[in-house]
């Protein structure tokens, strides 16, 4: 048996010839749990809202692992459709959104660790694949970069510590620290965030953007039916010199909760 949780998701970005009337690319991420932890399950905690965090919120189907040291939710990183351009080629993620009332968050992680003792653990991300399209053509120098991270909960307990440099993803196949909760830190629920809203209270830089199309108008998201949101905390860079075509472009990502001995 393994002392870690894997959590397999995937991030996606949609590149269009012409930059015409926005749409936010909004599709729930497969993913598959491909890990263990040596110890009992136990139940689910549902998805709880990052900025407040004694409000449970509906992001619809997320990834998650069971167990008593577990993955409650991770978000997609998805792209909003992109123009090709010869220059400046750095794009935000779309932000967080939700079922309901609940405004855009920040990217988020939320995990739970109900283990006795404390005894710690640590929150890695690993990238497993190159952006590539349906014709396996890849985004070659493509590099993911996070920022602006902070840890929230509901409860009384010590924070894990989160990276709050950006992390730059510069090697496919590489594990980066995320978040790390040392002996005695991160019992309880913990959602690590990358970004908030300017509505927060705390005291968080605002990284969320209210998207428009090139008519001005407010791009609506097809799967929450509400005003899309950038999230300038996570991008994705492409060299000037790397050829795109037009299309859907993919990678795989990997979070790694590992449990401290």
């Amino acid at each position: 048996m393994k002392n870690n949780v894997l959590l397999t998701a995937f991030a996606t970005l949609m590149f269009a010839s012409l930059l015409g009337p926005l749409t936010a690319s909004a599709e729930s991420s497969g993913f598959s749990t491909n890990g263990n932890v040596t110890v009992k399950a136990s139940d689910k905690t549902e998805p709880l809202d990052p900025e407040d965090p004694l409000k449970p919120v509906d992001p619809g189907e997320s990834p998650s692992t069971e167990g008593d040291l577990r993955i409650d939710f991770v978000s997609a990183i998805n792209f909003a459709e992109a123009e090709i351009t010869k220059t400046n080629r750095i794009y935000p993620s779309l932000a967080q959104l939700f079922y309901g009332d609940t405004p855009a968050r920040g990217t988020y992680v939320q995990v739970t660790d109900l283990r006795e003792g404390t005894p710690g653990w640590s929150l890695q991300l690993k990238q497993n694949t190159q952006f590539k399209n349906n014709d396996s053509i890849e985004l070659n120098g493509a590099r993911l970069s996070f920022d602006k991270g902070w840890a929230n909960s509901g409860g009384t307990g010590i924070a894990p510590s989160v990276f709050r440099d950006t992390i730059s993803v510069d090697e496919i196949g590489s594990s980066y620290q995320v978040a790390t909760a040392a002996k005695g830190a991160g019992n309880g629920t913990w959602l690590m965030s990358f970004g908030a809203s300017e509505a927060n209270e705390n005291n968080q830089e605002n990284s969320l953007t209210p998207l428009k199309g090139k008519d001005g108008k407010a791009v609506t998201d097809s799967l929450y039916n509400k005003q899309a949101y950038s999230n300038s905390a996570i991008t994705l860079s492409v060299p000037d010199k790397t050829d795109i075509l037009p299309g859907d472009y993919q990678t795989e990502l990997t979070w790694i909760l590992q449990a401290t001995p």
